[in-house]
């Protein structure tokens, strides 16, 4: 039996008849699919209400980071890792990657090709429900109540996020340049059990890309129509300051580079 310790706002149905493992741990609850052997497990993301982009004094941030309140009504399944080779090669039976092993993030995926991949595999199981997360969804997963650039606080290094380390944050202590690909997990989750949400791959998202234009919203899916998808996280390819929580960027669609996957999240 679950000892349900730190949430107070549950899901509808725990576990869910889709999932292979379940159960809480420190960091909350969790649910796994397993698809030919590999596994994906998603992290539980209470409703609440958060403080989404920059504030004006965020050192090296960007213009379109506008403060705003964000208030998200419903809780949401996340994945704690970024769509892995293994995973995505056993869905697709390919392996579009620049940096080949199976527990790195599959990337050289474009916005057009995650939607065949998630197509994929909600027709092979419905009540899966899968999808990529609202922009509003990532960056409150990506922050765990914190409201520094980072959810580690003020500084990063390559301790902690894989990206050009040449190029640190804020006037901060060169380390390490990878320039590639690490595995998903190898590097410290936040304190909501996420994994990578600094760098390794920018991170597709659901919405198109847009200004924000409300101090004060309720679950937003960003503008109907739009020519860029927006993209998160920063990336092993990029300066610290890309791999901020309220970092932003875009892309075209039909766009793919070795810098570029997913997360999955599950629709309610």
């Amino acid at each position: 039996m679950i000892n349900i310790r730190k949430h107070t706002v549950f899901p509808d149905e725990f576990p869910e008849a889709w999932a292979s493992d379940w159960g809480e741990d420190e960091y909350g609850l969790w649910m796994a699919f397993t698809y030919k052997g590999v596994k994906q497990v998603f992290r539980w993301c209470e409703p609440g209400m958060f403080l989404m982009g920059s504030p004006e004094d965020e050192p090296e941030r960007f213009i379109d980071e506008k403060l705003h309140e964000v208030t998200l009504t419903k809780g949401f399944w996340i994945a704690d890792t970024p769509v892995i080779q293994a995973l995505w090669h056993a869905v697709m039976g390919n392996n579009p990657s620049q940096f080949k092993g199976e527990e790195y993030p599959v990337e050289n995926v474009s916005w057009n090709n995650v939607q065949e991949f998630i197509t994929t595999m909600n027709s092979m199981k419905a009540e899966l429900k899968l999808c990529l997360p609202t922009e509003a969804q990532w960056e409150y997963a990506c922050r765990a109540n914190t409201t520094t650039p980072f959810s580690w606080g003020n500084q990063i290094d390559s301790l902690l996020v894989n990206f050009d380390g040449n190029y640190p944050y804020k006037n901060g202590r060169k380390s390490e340049y990878r320039e590639r690909t690490i595995e998903v997990k190898a590097l410290p989750c936040n304190d909501w059990g996420i994994y990578q949400m600094h760098g390794n791959v920018l991170e597709w998202c659901l919405d198109w890309y847009g200004q924000y234009d409300a101090y004060s919203v309720i679950d937003p899916i960003g503008p109907n129509t739009g020519g860029n998808h927006i993209l998160r996280g920063g990336s092993w390819f990029g300066p610290g300051k890309d791999c901020r929580s309220a970092s932003r960027d875009r892309d075209g669609s039909r766009v793919n580079f070795y810098n570029i996957g997913f997360r999955l999240a599950r629709s309610l």
